[in-house]
């Protein structure tokens, strides 16, 4: 990725960016001065700020983390995260689906660009909707696939749903990661595995782990570097420029979708046609109305069933089962780097050059 190379064109300042999680810990140091006032959702103690697991503190420091004293350095460190906590871990059915409905909706009333959602569960009207909101709100929503892939390969909402872009997860080898939930939905993919995380609520120390979360949140990140750099562009652009300078820009797989986030290759290479503000890469449907004047050229390619442009994907599995439950992260994964100071830096910088230069797909 050449992380330092990109940091010298953009360091995702002046963009924000909502994590829909369990909350993000503004008092770590890795964070200290990049948490804004957010909103809590979940009716679990405290506010958006405590978060008992780390699951949402972890995906806000791979976005935006500082790297101070040992922890995590953001790939977009100049970013500014807004919490919006919706869960406690692992919780899912229809109340909980309620609930991830309505911190989309605050995630969308906030001032974030981006919306991070590192989770996922089955479908659900009111968290559809909450989708359809957002978007004409000029939103960019990032989610992961889910790690079912050895589970039924259950599909994962919001991921699923139209105009959210579906990131899976990739290993270091650049492959697919095995867990991970694939299917006509997936739209990008991302580093996702041995990636140091916070072990647990206490948030005292890292442990390699991995799943479409952390690939989530590396993506995320990747669009705020490029997002900061043309602060003109809309959601639609800087999505299509992911998409289009991805690994697999030309033959979309069901397994990692365009491929995995390249950001140098806009901010290094100047490559990437940004295209039409106003029509979504992933549907060919006009969700903006930044220009006086339609393009019909665009809104030809607009895409029917599920919303989803798949002229160019591998064939989907017969029966894709919907998953229940919120994803829960595979934790049984090997780690393939130490864990310590400037790890991310390292994953990042040179430990991943192999990763997004790869082509992944399911041996």
């Amino acid at each position: 990725m050449q992380a330092e190379k990109m940091w010298k064109v953009s360091t995702g300042k002046g963009i924000k960016v909502a994590v829909v999680d369990t909350g993000v810990d503004s008092s770590a140091k890795s964070l200290r001065g990049r948490v804004l006032p957010g909103k809590d959702l979940s009716g679990a103690p405290g506010d958006e700020t405590r978060d008992d697991v780390g699951h949402g503190t972890t995906m806000a420091e791979l976005i935006a983390g500082s790297g101070a004293g040992g922890t995590l350095k953001g790939l977009a460190p100049d970013a500014k995260i807004i919490p919006i906590k919706n869960k406690l871990y692992g919780v899912g059915g229809p109340a909980q689906l309620g609930t991830s409905a309505k911190a989309l909706r605050a995630a969308a009333d906030s001032d974030a660009q981006i919306i991070n959602m590192s989770f996922g569960g089955g479908p659900y009207p009111a968290l559809e909707k909450a989708v359809q909101y957002a978007i004409k709100k000029g939103k960019l929503l990032l989610a992961s696939t889910g790690n079912y892939a050895k589970k039924g390969n259950v599909e994962s909402y919001p991921a699923t749903y139209p105009n959210v872009a579906a990131v899976a997860s990739i290993d270091k080898t650049g492959r697919v990661a095995e867990s991970s939930t694939y299917g006509k939905q997936t739209d990008l993919s991302g580093p996702g595995e041995g990636v140091p995380v916070l072990c647990d609520g206490k948030k005292q120390a890292y442990c390699p782990r991995g799943g479409t979360s952390v690939a989530t949140a590396i993506a995320s990140a990747s669009a705020a570097l490029i997002w900061s750099h043309h602060p003109d562009w809309t959601a639609n652009q800087v999505l299509r420029v992911l998409l289009k300078t991805g690994d697999l820009a030309d033959k979309p797989s069901i397994y990692v979708g365009h491929g995995a986030v390249r950001p140098r290759m806009n901010l290094l290479e100047g490559k990437g046609d940004p295209g039409d503000p106003d029509i979504s890469p992933l549907t060919g449907e006009r969700t903006l109305n930044t220009k006086s004047k339609e393009s019909g050229s665009d809104a030809k390619n607009s895409s029917k069933g599920s919303g989803k442009d798949d002229s160019n994907k591998e064939a989907a599995p017969d029966k894709v089962k919907v998953a229940d439950s919120e994803s829960v992260e595979d934790s049984n994964v090997s780690p393939w780097l130490a864990v310590g100071a400037g790890s991310v830096v390292i994953i990042l910088g040179a430990g991943a050059a192999a990763v997004m230069i790869k082509r992944g797909r399911r041996r």
